[in-house]
């Protein structure tokens, strides 16, 4: 998909029913439990906000960010995520969150993205957050400066995203689970799964 036509697309997307936890739940491990909003507010969840970037490449091809988390002593080392965090108390509201973080992670100045719109929260239990993606968008591919936090940024296109082909299903061990079979996307030989997996399929039915 050229930049122009997600572009021109952009006030339809605004305006289209979201998926919601069935878009989500379609790239969800069996063991996530559905919890309801009682159930996520007994849990006091931490409030968090994530970006979906999206901005053309060098040969004006629609595409959006992800980053691999650095190593460290944590429930999410080294995965894969948008850019994003924990509410500060100076933020205003969670799209200020998202556009906060993206700038402290990848360096891309807030006044430069346009956000799209704000998308269904997602809880994630091992960190007891409820995160917010917000998709925005950017007229020209940013030049990204990474801080700690962040190993590397990756590069996806929009194509590759819609092509069924990148689903998969992966076998995961971690701090919290043991020989999980975990649906996913595989994108650009990046796995792809959790949260971030269940936020990009809510967007891979809105591009849809």
């Amino acid at each position: 998909m050229k930049f122009n036509q997600f572009v021109d697309k952009i006030e339809l997307l605004r305006t289209l029913q979201l998926g919601g936890l069935e878009a989500q739940f379609k790239l969800a491990p069996e063991l996530r439990l559905r919890y309801n909003t009682d159930k996520i507010e007994a849990s006091n969840p931490r409030k968090a906000a994530v970006l979906a970037l999206f901005y053309p490449n060098k040969k004006n091809e629609t595409t959006f960010l992800l980053t691999e988390r650095a190593t460290y002593k944590g429930t999410h080392s080294a995965q894969i995520s948008f850019p994003g965090g924990k509410i500060n108390k100076t933020d205003k509201n969670l799209e200020e969150t998202a556009l906060r973080e993206a700038f402290e992670e990848v360096g891309i100045v807030p006044k430069s993205i346009k956000i799209v719109r704000e998308l269904t929260d997602v809880f994630i239990p091992p960190s007891n957050f409820l995160a917010t993606p917000f998709i925005g968008c950017i007229d020209k591919r940013p030049n990204f400066k990474t801080n700690y936090e962040v190993e590397k940024t990756i590069e996806v296109l929009v194509e590759d995203l819609l092509n069924d082909a990148s689903l998969t299903t992966v076998n995961l061990s971690t701090s919290y689970m043991k020989n999980i079979d975990v649906p996913c996307f595989k994108l650009n030989d990046y796995i792809v799964w959790g949260a971030t997996a269940m936020m990009l399929s809510e967007i891979k039915e809105l591009l849809r």
